[in-house]
């Protein structure tokens, strides 16, 4: 199918014309670089029950248990890398005024792609925090000599993830939200769009007057209510919207920001 098919010609009017993007991302993305969701036949959350392994309670209960599962898994994606979805969404970056990637995934891949302006909903499986003092640790800086490990200042440290019964970092959350309400266009990317709050925020967008456009390879509850609904894998409809937006048009606006061919 040749992108002329792909692409309307209002949506890519649309994208030209913005200013501001705002995309937001889910387990789709990631797991067409190899890493397991938590969803689907292959998810994780099918050999493990998530209420024993990712609340606050098990934690204190079983710090050990808790560590061990997430040890396991960054050994799973500690080797996998980012796929042509995640680079091409660093390119957009480049390309608007205001831009905002705000994620639901934990795995990194989105930073190792290059891009630098990213809201984190869940967290980020690479860092840990203290539960006394709240500082954060690249986890490579971490001495897993004991379990759990410790700050500097005594207290243990946790995964800094979101787990069951947790709060969003209210900071992040807003800062999406605001984002959200305030752009011209929203990209919703490789998410089931049944994860609230990030499953409200192509909806939002809708009511303030945003293009959303969805790219996922199966329908979503938001399917029928955003204004182009693509069905692929982000991996190979990105990049050819990145190449089809910004590589082939001699036309105004972000496009002008082209990188040296």
């Amino acid at each position: 199918m040749g992108d002329n098919q792909i692409f309307s010609d209002e949506l890519l009017h649309r994208l030209r014309s913005s200013r501001s993007l705002t995309v937001l991302t889910g387990a789709g993305v990631s797991a067409e670089s190899g890493v397991p969701t938590f969803r689907g036949k292959d998810g994780l959350w099918r050999k493990f029950n998530p209420q024993e392994l990712a609340t606050m309670d098990v934690f204190m209960r079983d710090p050990q248990l808790v560590w061990e599962w997430y040890e396991y898994r960054r050994r799973l994606i500690q080797d996998v890398q980012p796929n042509p979805a995640h680079y091409a969404l660093s390119d957009l970056e480049d390309k608007f005024d205001e831009f905002l990637l705000v994620t639901q995934n934990i795995d990194g891949l989105h930073q190792r792609a290059g891009s630098r302006k990213i809201a984190e909903l869940h967290g980020n499986i690479w860092r840990d925090r203290c539960l006394r003092c709240d500082r954060v640790y690249d986890h490579k800086e971490v001495d897993l000599g004991e379990i759990p490990p410790k700050c500097a200042c005594g207290g243990s440290l946790r995964p800094d993830v979101v787990w069951f019964g947790e709060a969003l970092p209210q900071e992040i959350l807003s800062q999406a939200f605001q984002a959200a309400q305030s752009c011209d266009f929203l990209l919703t990317v490789g998410t089931s769009a049944l994860v609230q709050p990030a499953a409200s925020l192509p909806l939002l967008a809708l009511r303030n007057g945003a293009f959303v456009v969805e790219i996922n390879p199966e329908p979503t509850p938001i399917s029928e209510r955003v204004n182009e609904s693509i069905r692929g894998k982000a991996g190979e409809v990105l990049p050819r919207l990145v190449k089809r937006q910004y590589f082939t048009t001699d036309d105004h606006g972000p496009a002008q920001k082209n990188r040296e061919q």
